[in-house]
């Protein structure tokens, strides 16, 4: 069975369910209210767990209630928590979600130790190709900490595939040295000052994260899918159209999805097809780590 390295985050969200979305200032009555396992690495983590692959998760949580759930659910999805790590000063994470009656959402993030994994938490020991051929990133985490797995991992021969979410500005050197870049639309704007309405301002966008070093680009556009520029491939592929519930981790499925089919040795086009059936899976589920599909239901979907 083939091993992944995921260096992030890890959330308790809190989930309401409502009509619409609040504007600024406005109260609305909600719905269902759920109290959910989440954070983009721990999600990820469960997603490459449940589709096949080994995980070791490295991260940063509180000593409390929740971070001591979290350990416990990671465990039983069999994840390595070895290299976890409890910060006694600060809380664990924690996520608002509003979900509306589309299964669109809209997420605010309280850090907590995530904010505090810094470099001098990540052992040597975890960079080992021979074992780890992917190392699958996000940025609810230091920036400066990202970099420097990023760096160890390309010292060492690990292949990198980065999430830049939430979006924020990267510098030309993390850049260079990505394998795999997945920015969803909006990130892929921040990235590069493009916004992304077709696949024209798709390629646009691909092409000037191209320019500043990154090897394979990976643009998720949702139930649209995926627009994908790379020496492998270049163009559209398509997503699987479904009625989504909630689509709280859809990108973290498809990056978890991606992850586990790189490291399994697929072409780039199969993995992309592979995420993308993953994460239309997901999204006709309430909740993060609870949406993640198993192997058997995406491979007969």
């Amino acid at each position: 069975m083939k091993e992944i390295l995921v260096i992030g985050s890890s959330n308790t969200d809190m989930v309401i369910k409502t009509d619409k979305i609040p504007g600024p200032g406005e109260t609305i009555l909600g719905g269902k209210f759920l109290l959910n396992p989440g954070g983009k690495g721990a999600n990820q983590a469960v997603a490459a767990t449940r589709l096949g692959c080994k995980v070791t998760f490295v991260g940063k949580r509180g000593n409390d209630l929740f971070g001591n759930q979290t350990v416990g659910l990671l465990m039983r999805e069999g994840i390595d928590t070895e290299f976890f790590i409890k910060d006694n000063d600060l809380p664990s994470g924690v996520a608002l979600i509003t979900v509306d009656a589309n299964g669109e959402n809209s997420i605010v993030v309280a850090p907590g130790a995530n904010g505090n994994l810094l470099p001098e938490d990540l052992p040597d020991e975890i960079f080992d190709s021979n074992r780890y051929p992917i190392l699958l990133l996000q940025l609810e985490i230091p920036v400066k900490t990202v970099e420097y797995a990023v760096n160890k991992a390309c010292k060492h021969g690990i292949k990198t595939i980065l999430n830049p979410a939430p979006a924020t500005n990267l510098s030309p050197g993390l850049l260079k040295c990505i394998s795999y870049l997945t920015p969803n639309e909006i990130e892929a704007e921040s990235l590069t000052g493009i916004t992304i309405s077709d696949s024209i301002s798709c390629h646009k966008a691909a092409t000037v994260l191209s320019e500043m070093g990154v090897k394979n680009v990976i643009i998720t556009l949702g139930e649209t899918g995926a627009y994908v520029l790379s020496d492998e491939f270049t163009g559209l592929m398509e997503g699987v159209k479904v009625d989504a519930v909630d689509t709280t981790a859809a990108g973290d499925i498809f990056n978890g999805a991606l992850a586990v089919a790189l490291a399994e040795g697929k072409e780039l086009p199969e993995a992309v097809r592979f995420a993308n059936k993953a994460a239309s899976i997901s999204v006709t589920r309430l909740g993060a780590q609870a949406s993640a599909p198993f192997r058997n239901e995406v491979e007969g979907s």
